[in-house]
């Protein structure tokens, strides 16, 4: 029995060790780009920005589906502050001009998923269905912003990007509206990875569109 003890604490003690180590590994993957060059800390930093968004959003939904006035205000007011932050990232690229015009077109689609929110809580199914229809229609423009502003970002990857954003957002709301938290993180996860798909096309755009930049 005693040496029976002995090797289970000895193997407790190593995988102990083993699993530190391996959190020390993906902490340093998760939070550090693998150069320390400009181009690096851009796709770092956009993919940080928009996972970013997608947790907070889904933190928004999730409190005001369940009626918590204050905690939703509180998790739009993160949103938001997030969305002024990817809008000047946005801005240290193009300028003031296409920061001040980015802000409000970001702002726009989080305004229309507020709306399919309220239609699930109220189970309002028409004003899902024009929510839905809005994101849509958005992706088109979001689309045309970024192909205007960058060549090497075609208006209809972009837009298809981003319509699998919004309904990856859907399926999140969906879940959280049906009270089943299982798919409900399962789903934020998805939409969460998705940001990558984004993240990385647009810096890898933006580093080849400034070279001299990045």
């Amino acid at each position: 029995m005693k040496r029976t003890m002995i090797r289970l604490m000895g193997g407790l003690a190593l995988l102990a060790v083993t699993a530190m180590g391996v959190g020390d590994v993906w902490a340093a993957r998760l939070n550090q780009p693998t150069s320390a060059t400009p181009a690096a800390g851009l796709r770092v930093g956009l993919n940080a920005l928009l996972s970013e968004h997608v947790y907070l959003a889904s933190a928004a939904t999730n409190a005001a589906l369940g009626g918590r006035d204050a905690e939703f205000k509180a998790a739009a007011g993160a949103l938001d502050a997030n969305s002024i932050v990817i809008s000047k990232a946005i801005g240290s690229v193009y300028g003031p001009d296409a920061e001040k015009a980015f802000l409000p077109l970001w702002r726009k689609h989080i305004g229309m998923v507020v709306d399919y929110t309220v239609g699930a809580a109220t189970s309002d199914r028409a004003k899902q269905d024009k929510a839905v229809t809005d994101l849509v229609g958005y992706t088109q423009d979001f689309g045309a912003f970024l192909a205007s502003a960058n060549p090497h970002l075609p208006k209809a990857a972009v837009a298809d990007l981003v319509k699998h954003h919004v309904l990856t957002l859907k399926d999140v709301i969906d879940a959280q509206a049906a009270k089943d938290q299982s798919r409900a993180f399962t789903a934020l996860r998805t939409g969460a990875g998705h940001m990558q798909m984004i993240a990385d096309p647009l810096a890898e755009a933006i580093v080849t569109q400034f070279p001299d930049k990045f």
